[in-house]
């Protein structure tokens, strides 16, 4: 499939569902559906290093997966570990984040994150974000109480908020994506169309496309037929479309690096 490479989103967020299906249509144990899931996430993220994609933030676990049976949580805790491997960030010149909930997770986990975050910091091909122990209800929850003892620390004969003080970026840079431009596309596998809690905030002007392909099946054809998509769409911002194509025509062309 012919993609523009002058139109590849930058940034790409994913709801990797399926894994469970997956397994039990070939009558596995979820877990290795998860298991095959990672080996998904590793050939998505090569391609999109090559396709200059910059940002590719992954819905991993949420929340809610707390609820889970035990023995899932615990196996999904263990993949984290054991797949963490730095290998693929070092060998793609990958950076790598983590957001949500961490204090949540076992504290050898938290300690291996830190490490590979440590680890691959410099590194500026693409930054590769988890989000581990996620919710987007949680996370604009900590940004308003994060605001909130921000101005008790800075005045504190006052604890009431001036309401005409705080504004989007005020939330935005409070957010736990505070380091990255929004998503410019959202995809989520495994049939279903819902957003599941996730980037509520930050996916307000994403283009959003749902497939029926199982997260542990989605491979870099899958993707080109996502970005083909994407790049079909007109992004208006609520403007009209007249007025997006008067800006378009009146913008110079970048130079040539000729």
């Amino acid at each position: 499939m012919e993609l523009d490479l002058k139109k590849i989103p930058q940034h790409i967020a994913i709801i990797m569902d399926g894994n469970g299906r997956w397994a039990k249509q070939r009558g596995l144990p979820r877990t290795a559906g998860h298991v095959e899931g990672v080996e998904a996430v590793k050939r998505i993220t090569e391609e999109c290093v090559r396709l200059g994609v910059k940002f590719l933030t992954l819905y991993t676990f949420s929340t809610e997966n707390w609820n889970r049976p035990e023995e899932e949580v615990g196996a999904l805790m263990g993949l984290v570990l054991s797949n963490l491997e730095e290998e693929i960030f070092m060998k793609n010149n990958v950076r790598f984040r983590v957001i949500g909930d961490i204090k949540r997770l076992p504290e050898n986990v938290q300690q291996r994150l830190w490490q590979v975050m440590e680890h691959t910091a410099d590194n500026d091909a693409m930054t590769m974000v988890v989000a581990l122990s996620y919710s987007a209800r949680w996370e604009i929850t900590k940004a308003v109480k994060d605001i909130i003892w921000e101005t008790k620390k800075t005045n504190l004969t006052m604890a009431t908020i001036d309401p005409e003080e705080i504004n989007e970026e005020t939330i935005a840079q409070h957010l736990e994506t505070y380091f990255m431009p929004d998503p410019d596309l959202l995809i989520r596998t495994g049939g279903e169309q819902r957003i599941s809690n996730y980037l509520l905030w930050q996916i307000a002007y994403s283009e959003l496309y749902f497939c029926d392909t199982f997260w542990p099946d989605f491979d870099e054809a899958a993707l080109h037929t996502a970005i083909a998509d994407f790049q079909q769409r007109e992004r208006r911002y609520g403007k009209t479309s007249e007025q997006v194509q008067s800006q378009a025509e009146a913008q110079p062309e970048a130079p040539s690096k000729e």
